[in-house]
């Protein structure tokens, strides 16, 4: 009976301490700038993601009003007139890297295709993008470019700057992932 108690509570630990990396610093820019105008970016470095090292899976959160820009009057557009953030206060994504494999990680970063669903604005897209991983052994570093475009989450741009702004909006992601 003493040895099933064990082997019991050996199963239980390690169920329970599946390899997680989080951070709730992580940081998230878009820019959505047109030549000859003013800068159309933002930043968040207050972003929220969870990598299951066993499976690939991953999540992230962010908070819409936690995106900063140059322009106080920029932000308040932002969030009143675009992303509506009262209506609309995160933006998710939840998905998997494909092939991902913890064990073959290393310091020189290696692209894997990361696919799932990203929301904002209150509508969810499928998507599939690059993600670069690394690792230093104990933390996880994951970064990525791609581009989304406004209409696709139902952003909608007065016609008044819609000159100024840029249909395809260029969104990076910068996370570095401690084991929990």
């Amino acid at each position: 009976m003493k040895k099933i108690l064990i082997l019991f509570t050996m199963f239980l630990a390690t169920a329970a301490s599946a390899q997680k990396y989080i951070t709730r610093t992580g940081e998230i820019k878009f820019e959505a700038s047109m030549p000859a105008f003013e800068e159309v970016a933002g930043a968040n470095k207050s972003s929220s993601c969870i990598l299951n090292a066993e499976n690939g899976e991953l999540g992230a959160l962010c908070l819409i009003k936690a995106f900063k820009f140059k322009s106080a009057l920029m932000e308040e557009h932002f969030n009143e007139n675009y992303l509506e953030s009262s209506k609309y206060p995160k933006s998710t994504f939840k998905g998997k890297i494909l092939n991902f494999d913890k064990v073959k990680l290393t310091a020189t970063k290696k692209e894997y295709v990361l696919e799932g669903e990203l929301s904002i604005h209150g509508v969810t897209q499928k998507v599939k993008i690059a993600i670069f991983l690394s690792t230093d052994g104990s933390k996880i570093f994951a970064t990525s470019v791609f581009t989304v475009k406004a209409k696709d989450y139902k952003i909608d741009v007065p016609s008044l700057v819609k000159s100024k702004i840029s249909e395809n909006i260029k969104v990076s992601f910068n996370f570095v992932l401690d084991k929990q």
